[in-house]
């Protein structure tokens, strides 16, 4: 239906115009931006299956209807041991439900919930906010089970998720400067088109449908000890604490959150849902301002431990998924595994462990980042300054030293114009090593030759503060 973009302006099926980023510029779709009361304040359409005054609490028989229902129609992902439970010092098993075909553990409720619907809702269509995952799993199963999908995304999007959602034929509207922005224009435009607003983390179908995680859990991996579940909006773990407790009622269920966005935990600390600033994080997939208030109401009683992890370690969490286990992440579906690489979860050593591994879909650019990102903080890339010599073959030496302690250069540049010496030149290395032992020796080199050395800081794995 939609398709990219090759002139300044699209129509959407609707008959709204679009530019190529996006954004509306007919009368019709300003209007819906920001109506206003006579007072003159902004008026906020409440979404009545989230209603903070009522929430919604889901039970297990929801969690196996769903499971009943989207049967066949999304992947029952694997959920092997981890090659380094022996590394990790305890039995470690991965739910990798980043393998569904649009690349995240969404499809499960996004199938259930447009399952659900009745047969006029089936006709008109449901809209959603959504800045990728939720997105594409809502318009891909929309595409299959013929339901017409109209998604909001902001424009901070990722340009391949955006494209994604319209190769699924969905009417895609990219607006607004972030999620809250988006997610009003398309409350707006539920009530005014009579379409369904489906909350990518709060509609109770949604956390139902996600709670079928729980349960192939169980099934594969029989009475764990634990399951760590990474928490943005708060729907997933609901839906699995649900399901899991219910079952296996000794199992602990633990929520990782990234220090960028710790809404949950902010959350419990008021007792319920606030809005926390967010920053930047690599797990952008949980940079949900504000917790669900279903979602809340559903995990809060059930949840036995919520981690809060610095960004450096779902950054190593995801070299070690690719290095260790051949699976590629994004930030939030490693945030499980950072929460044990920091330390955060060493009572469970010698213990059965389920880590999720929600979501796949990171971008490359962003990936080549966490990476090198990762290295750094266990060391094994490490950068330095050191004076050298300024005639020919000062730098030659540098590099013979190199090669002699085995690193592998990845970036060399030099600078003379800010130094005092006249005769030496300023050589800025980054590059390679087996570990932070085999960084020290380097530098240990470094020092019997040359008397001017900046090294690295001790990487943060390594550091007491890591931990913290």
């Amino acid at each position: 239906m939609s398709q990219a973009v090759k002139t300044e302006t699209s129509k959407e099926p609707n008959g709204l115009a679009t530019k190529v980023n996006g954004t509306a510029v007919n009368g019709k779709l300003e209007a819906l931006k920001r109506p206003r009361h006579v007072s003159g304040g902004v008026e906020e359409i409440i979404d009545p299956f989230c209603n903070p005054e009522k929430p919604q609490r889901i039970s297990f028989h929801d969690v196996t209807s769903a499971a009943f229902l989207i049967r066949g129609g999304v992947e029952r992902t694997p959920c092997p041991k981890s090659t380094s439970s022996e590394l990790y010092g305890m039995e470690l098993y991965l739910k990798k439900d980043f393998l569904q075909y649009t690349g995240s553990f969404k499809e499960r409720g996004a199938r259930y919930a447009l399952l659900s619907l009745t047969e006029e809702q089936k006709r008109t269509g449901v809209i959603s906010a959504s800045l990728g995952n939720h997105a594409q799993a809502l318009c891909y199963h929309g595409w299959k089970l013929n339901i017409p999908v109209t998604v909001v995304m902001p424009k901070a999007a990722p340009i391949m998720k955006i494209q994604k959602c319209r190769n699924y034929k969905a009417r895609v509207i990219v607006d607004g400067n972030d999620m809250g922005e988006a997610k009003s224009l398309a409350m707006r435009m539920s009530r005014e088109e009579g379409l369904l607003y489906v909350n990518g983390y709060d509609h109770p179908h949604i956390m139902a449908g996600q709670g079928t995680i729980g349960l192939e859990i169980l099934e594969q991996v029989p009475e764990p000890d634990a399951v760590v579940v990474p928490v943005g909006g708060g729907g997933l773990i609901a839906g699995i604490a649900t399901a899991v407790k219910a079952l296996s009622p000794k199992t602990k269920i633990i929520g990782v959150e990234s220090e960028k966005c710790a809404s949950f935990t902010r959350a419990m600390e008021n007792d319920g849902p606030i809005h926390t600033p967010i920053k930047n994080t690599l797990a952008d997939g949980l940079a949900v301002p504000k917790v669900g208030y279903n979602a809340y109401a559903t995990a809060m009683p059930l949840i036995d431990r919520m981690v809060v992890v610095k960004e450096e370690w779902i950054a190593v969490a995801i070299l070690r998924l690719v290095e260790e286990e051949k699976c590629v992440v994004e930030g939030a579906g490693g945030a499980g595994l950072a929460a044990i690489l920091a330390g955060h979860l060493d009572e469970l050593k010698g213990k059965k462990v389920v880590v999720l591994l929600c979501g796949g879909n990171i971008d490359t650019t962003v990936f080549g980042r966490c990476l090198e990102r990762g290295l750094a903080a266990v060391g094994r890339l490490v950068k330095f300054n050191v004076e050298v010599s300024d005639r020919p073959g000062g730098i030659n030496d540098l590099c013979a030293l190199l090669v002699r302690v085995g690193v592998s250069i990845k970036d060399i540049m030099h600078e003379r114009a800010w130094l005092r010496d006249v005769y030496t030149v300023e050589v800025k290395v980054v590059c390679e090593t087996v570990d932070w032992t085999h960084s020290l020796e380097l530098k240990n080199e470094l020092k019997k030759f040359y008397s001017k050395v900046q090294f690295s800081d001790v990487p943060l794995a390594l550091t007491n503060d890591g931990d913290s």
